[in-house]
């Protein structure tokens, strides 16, 4: 940074685009329900095309016990504290599905080799917080760090937040005020300038904890909102209703922090809403894309969604990125107008319904016939697109196919006994458009412990999913 009280990050989206090119990347690696009895790790990927360990694992840092999920990460500081020179970003918040800890990761000692800094034990997150299951990870403005949950210690389901100290990563206890919680909980973001904290909705971890049983959607264990919270008191307003069966997972304001609006992408139903701040004050939402499940044979249930798992804007708030998981295709659109987006590009990776697999399509409102199957480097690759990040400069878009153990079990069985990928899309960034990098593979089948299942991709110095400007 070149100015004196600069803190972690970028002072605005615009110029964290002008930001260095991606050497490396984080990503979390997972050994539950793949039928080996190691701990998961945290992967350090080169992707730097001038190394000669392009494409390459670097470094691996497994964690202290088995079956934790490792799953999403976020940051001790990031843009939110850029006015603060005193901050830096140097610790990963590592928060696991399964067993709720939380790994405190060392990334600002020596950047292509993590360590262990700290462990949060979960019984801290049960006692002081009367919540399980950690999601998403934002660092604050004033420092601290705060992370969504899935449930409570039973299992059962609840919207809670827990707080972290950003110094000494002590559990403070809870973010949220009040008795008004609500009954499930996911992702979140948040709009200081609005006011505003919007967080979503997954299911019911014990439900969900090993597989997905369409029942649970009829019996309300999955779900339909966005929640709206009082960014100030920490106080739950109100609930945007999404439809039954909705599931609401990733939520996306715009980068611009003066915006007062974003998306979500809706897994079950396949729909892309748009959520904006209304004249009188409040939030309402509309759909603004949709994709049609198609008729199939040979597979769980006669309609299978798209299963958008995966959103993201790029900092220049002029591209929407998603991924669907079970038809196996990325997409950007062109979201200049956010009420009307606009479909500028697309690519298959995979999927569930590839010609010559057990899914049979009998009728599909966009495609005149099954994909091919994906094969690169002369591997055909199991599963489908799940988790996207983009570059700063918004070239290039890295792909992982985990979308999580118990699900991968039971969508993509070959996935889990052959490992996860993860692969690099060019992006069109003048018209729009999607191409596959055809030298770019990092096949996680070949791992030294055995295949592995890879998640989610961090850069070091910040990316479009991480930082929130102020």
């Amino acid at each position: 940074a070149k100015c004196g009280a600069c803190g972690p990050g970028y002072a605005s989206p615009l110029d964290a685009m002008k930001g260095p090119r991606e050497e490396i990347v984080y990503l979390p690696c997972i050994y539950r329900n793949t039928g080996v009895e190691k701990p998961d790790y945290l992967a350090t990927v080169d992707v730097d095309p001038q190394s000669p360990h392009y494409c390459q694992v670097i470094h691996r840092l497994p964690m202290p016990n088995l079956k934790d999920e490792l799953h999403h990460s976020g940051w001790n500081a990031c843009s939110s504290c850029f006015g603060d020179a005193t901050k830096r970003r140097n610790r990963l918040i590592l928060p696991s599905l399964i067993s709720s800890r939380v790994y405190v990761v060392d990334v600002g000692t020596d950047l292509r080799a993590p360590r262990i800094h700290k462990v949060v034990e979960p019984v801290e997150l049960f006692w002081k917080g009367n919540v399980a299951n950690p999601h998403t990870s934002h660092c604050l403005g004033s420092g601290d760090i705060l992370i969504s949950c899935l449930g409570d210690p039973s299992g059962n389901g609840k919207g809670g937040f827990i707080l972290l100290d950003g110094e000494t990563f002590e559990v403070k206890g809870n973010w949220e005020n009040g008795d008004k919680v609500p009954p499930l909980g996911y992702d979140f973001w948040y709009q200081p300038r609005h006011n505003v904290l919007m967080s979503t909705e997954w299911g019911a971890p014990k439900v969900l904890a090993d597989g997905f049983n369409p029942a649970d959607v009829e019996r309300g264990h999955y779900g339909q909102r966005v929640n709206v919270w009082d960014w100030s008191t920490h106080t739950y307003l109100q609930a945007l209703d999404l439809g039954k069966g909705s599931i609401p997972l990733e939520i996306r304001f715009l980068h611009n922090p003066d915006a007062a609006e974003g998306f979500v992408g809706c897994a079950l139903n396949g729909a892309v809403h748009r959520f904006y701040k209304t004249e009188k004050g409040d939030w309402a939402a509309e759909k603004v894309i949709e994709v049609p499940s198609k008729k199939v044979q040979g597979w769980l249930l006669p309609d299978m969604p798209g299963l958008i798992t995966d959103i993201l804007i790029s900092l220049d708030d002029r591209f929407l990125y998603f991924s669907n998981w079970l038809h196996g295709d990325i997409r950007q659109y062109d979201i200049s107008d956010t009420r009307k987006p606009r479909l500028v590009g697309q690519v298959f990776l995979g999927g569930s319904i590839t010609k010559g697999g057990p899914v049979t399509v009998l009728e599909d409102k966009e495609l005149p016939c099954q994909p091919e199957p994906f094969v690169i480097k002369g591997k055909k690759v199991p599963g489908g697109p799940q988790m996207i990040q983009l570059s700063l400069d918004g070239k290039r878009l890295y792909v992982t196919s985990s979308l999580y153990s118990g699900w991968d079990k039971q969508f993509y069985p070959d996935l889990v006994k052959e490992g996860s990928v993860m692969l690099q899309i060019d992006v069109d960034t003048q018209r729009g458009g999607l191409k596959v990098n055809k030298n770019f593979l990092v096949d996680f089948g070949k791992e030294p412990d055995g295949p592995v299942l890879a998640h989610e991709i961090r850069y070091p110095g910040g990316d479009c999913t991480s930082d929130i400007w102020m």
